[in-house]
């Protein structure tokens, strides 16, 4: 008897697998070291298994996640924002990394396949491994069937193995060809205007522009922890240099979209390799603040909107955002959340800048946080809010931008850009 296929529903084993069950792994799974620290994936895990669970049959859309649970506003595009997606592969990674290491031998295998939101459970088979349930559904007489049918001979085999190559070899070819069917449709596909006049700078250069995105120096070790490197206390430690945050790996997700739709490649590279012979003939766009993009202390950067951690005051050692010369009504000074509490409100920096050769731009997208710097690189990377900026600059052709900075005010739930406002522009002169 051939199992029962259920497409992308939620299957259960009628006796051994149950809701309850479903959920009691879904729990162990949320509370593991692989992801008990990201509270974002976590929401998102028991969202889905509760709808796959409830609705089983009922497919997702990347809209009711991104407003349901990602914290995006109800103007939410999913042809633009990529931020679902994005999720969903890093929860896969997270359940795959979970059952290698922590859970290998747990009985119910939770998975989200790849082109759907819809989890699937599965029971694992003592002697078989890892098997759908639903293949378990057999009526009794199918095993008498399975004992009854003969054996496979030595031709058989290899006439299934020789086909099931040859499928192997066809699906890799379709699969080729569809990726670069996929690729030419995005390049055929005409940037907004707003695009060309704002990143026109970036696209007549002889050279691919450079984006340098943050990493800071830790020190420690992953599974213990790790904290910034502190030069007073730290210097006989061995520094790691290659991680970063979350924010910058979307914003280069972004970048890369935008510049696919310009028809102009980027480069990219972390700030620990990056060097001033790098800065002198290319356009630069850097992502992440001073604080861990490092490089940026060794080039002229903003001028009215400063990052700095304070030296005193109730929050000494805090990273702001300081305000060279404010406007009436304007602070001096502009503070997130604090250090020690989650993350709920960011200030970021947008600024354009001459180049160490004048013929050439650097684009500064920054944040205090991790977070602040994603909503910048997504400020300059939406239609909307490019239009928004190009009218506070009085931009409205090609050419016509000159070096600004921008400050934005962030608002962040369950470590989302959720609210981005524009509240203050300044011209530079140079």
């Amino acid at each position: 008897m051939v199992p029962l296929l259920l497409g992308n529903m939620a299957v259960t084993h009628t006796f051994a697998l149950g809701r309850p069950e479903c959920f009691q792994q879904i729990d162990k799974v949320i509370k593991s070291h692989s992801l008990h620290s990201s509270e974002s994936l976590c929401k998102l895990l028991r969202y889905l298994a509760e709808h796959s669970l409830d609705h089983p049959g009922i497919a997702l859309k990347e809209y009711q996640i991104a407003t349901e649970v990602l914290g995006r506003p109800a103007g939410f595009d999913p042809q633009s924002d990529s931020t679902v997606r994005v999720q969903a592969g890093r929860l896969r990674v997270k359940l795959a990394e979970y059952y290698a290491h922590e859970g290998p031998d747990d009985p119910i295998v939770v998975e989200i396949p790849k082109g759907s939101y819809a989890l699937t459970f599965h029971l694992r088979s003592p002697k078989l491994g890892v098997q759908p349930a639903a293949a378990l559904l057999f009526e009794p007489a199918a095993e008498k069937e399975e004992e009854e049918a003969p054996r496979f001979t030595r031709g058989w085999v290899i006439t299934i193995a020789v086909f099931s190559v040859v499928l192997a070899v066809s699906l890799s070819a379709t699969a080729i060809l569809l990726s670069q069917r996929l690729r030419m449709q995005a390049g055929s596909q005409t940037a907004p205007a707003a695009y060309q006049i704002f990143w026109n700078r970036f696209l007549t250069g002889p050279q691919q522009p450079w984006v340098i995105f943050s990493n800071g120096s830790f020190v420690g070790r992953p599974e213990t922890g790790m904290r910034y490197f502190n030069p007073s206390s730290d210097a006989q430690s061995f520094i790691l240099d290659h991680y970063t945050g979350v924010g910058e790996v979307l914003a280069i997700h972004e970048l890369d979209h935008v510049f696919a739709l310009l028809n102009r490649p980027i480069r990219v590279k972390r700030g620990a390799l990056f060097s001033l012979d790098d800065a002198k003939n290319n356009d630069l766009i850097f992502v992440g603040s001073p604080s861990e993009n490092l490089t940026l202390l060794d080039i002229p950067g903003t001028q009215e909107f400063v990052f700095r951690r304070l030296d005193s005051g109730p929050r000494k050692g805090d990273l702001a955002v300081l305000n060279v010369h404010p406007q009436p009504g304007e602070p001096k000074a502009f503070l997130g959340t604090p250090a020690n509490q989650p993350t709920t409100e960011d200030y970021a920096v947008v600024s354009l800048l001459p180049g160490l050769d004048p013929s050439r731009s650097i684009l500064i997208l920054a944040g205090d946080t991790t977070f602040g710097t994603q909503a910048a690189v997504e400020y300059v990377c939406r239609e909307d809010s490019v239009k928004e900026l190009l009218g506070r600059l009085k931009v409205s052709k090609p050419g016509e931008l000159k070096p600004f900075e921008a400050l934005l005010h962030v608002k962040i739930a369950h470590g989302v850009p959720v609210l981005t406002d524009l509240i203050s522009v300044r011209n530079r002169s140079n």
